[in-house]
């Protein structure tokens, strides 16, 4: 993927990670669990628990694209 394209997707996901409270822990699985901010540093850095959450996130748009979370 593009370096520009990547760094597209980071600032998408890091803009989500902003509207959730600063106080909320997410668990990442075995990974642990972290505060908003630890998240948004994990994307900035791409170290593998921000790929992860980048993962999560695009497999959710994707999935929120295509219908796949709305009742019929």
């Amino acid at each position: 993927m593009p370096e520009e394209t990547q760094d597209d997707i980071k600032e998408l996901v890091v803009a989500r990670l902003r509207a959730i409270p600063a106080d909320r822990e997410i668990s990442i699985g075995a990974d642990g669990s972290y505060k908003r901010d630890e998240l948004i540093q994990h994307v900035e850095e791409g170290d593998r628990v921000g790929q992860k959450i980048i993962e999560v996130e695009m497999s959710f748009l994707r999935a929120l694209k295509e219908g796949a979370l709305y009742d019929d």
